[in-house]
C-alpha cells in the first residue's frame, strides 16, 4: 500500500517524474469495461503531464482503501481538475496491481 499511497501523493503535489516513478514502463490503465484508456510509461506521462499542467489545484482524497493479495482498491474523491470535456471534480473507484515493486495495470471506474 505504500506504493499507492507515494504516487497519490506525487498526484496531489503535481510531481510528474515522482509520480510515473511508482508505474512499470508496460503500465496498462483501463475504464471499468476493460478498454485501455493508456499503454505505457510516456502514455502516462503526456495524459498526466498535461493533468498536472493544467490544474493547480488538483487534490485526490482517499475515501477508503484495502489491499488484497497484490490489489489495493482506493475509493476516491477528486477536486480541482482542469481538462476540456472533463468534469472538475469526481468519485472513482481505482483498482491497483503491484508487480514487482511497481503499479503494473489499474482499472479505474467512474
Amino acid at each position: 500500500m505504500d506504493l499507492v499511497q507515494e504516487q497519490l501523493d506525487a498526484y496531489n503535489g503535481r510531481d510528474l517524474e515522482r509520480f510515473l516513478a511508482c508505474y512499470a514502463s508496460d503500465t496498462v490503465i483501463e475504464d471499468g469495461d476493460g478498454v485501455c484508456l493508456m499503454e505505457g510509461i510516456d502514455a502516462l506521462r503526456s495524459r498526466y503531464g498535461a493533468l498536472f499542467a493544467q490544474s493547480p489545484e488538483l487534490h485526490a482524497e482517499v475515501v477508503a482503501r484495502m489491499r488484497v493479495g497484490d490489489y489495493v482498491v482506493d475509493e476516491e474523491h477528486v477536486s480541482g481538475a482542469n481538462l476540456p470535456g472533463r468534469p472538475a471534480e469526481f468519485k472513482l473507484v481505482a483498482i491497483y496491481r503491484v508487480r514487482d515493486g511497481r503499479i503494473a495495470h489499474v482499472r479505474m471506474l467512474r
